[in-house]
């Protein structure tokens, strides 16, 4: 995992935002009802995070890759959809080397 990397994807505001309110999506976001209740992944899809923030789909996609190729945010496209959910692991291994780093 590259810090820097992760640390440039977190200097956005959005982006930041993003990745809090994905810490608990019951409280932040509106029901998935198009994700399937058999799914072993638990996301948030494009449009919920959309309406959220209030930006342009376009927009909120180019902040998910980054998040996404920070490795901060993992996805599964389901049907029509591509929802998306923090990835715990890695954000607790660049806790960890942030931690040893500074």
């Amino acid at each position: 995992m590259d810090t820097l990397v992760v640390l440039k994807a977190l200097s956005n505001e959005t982006r930041y935002n993003i990745l809090q309110w994905f810490k608990d999506p019951d409280k932040n976001f509106e029901p998935q009802i198009n994700l399937p209740r058999n799914s072993d992944f638990k996301g948030i899809c494009v449009s919920s995070i959309r309406k959220k923030t209030g930006l342009a789909q376009s927009v909120i996609s180019g902040h998910l890759v980054h998040l996404q190729q920070a490795g901060l945010l993992e996805s599964k496209h389901i049907s029509q959809w591509t929802y998306y959910r923090r990835n715990e692991e890695n954000i607790k291994r660049f806790k960890e080397q942030l931690q040893l780093d500074l």
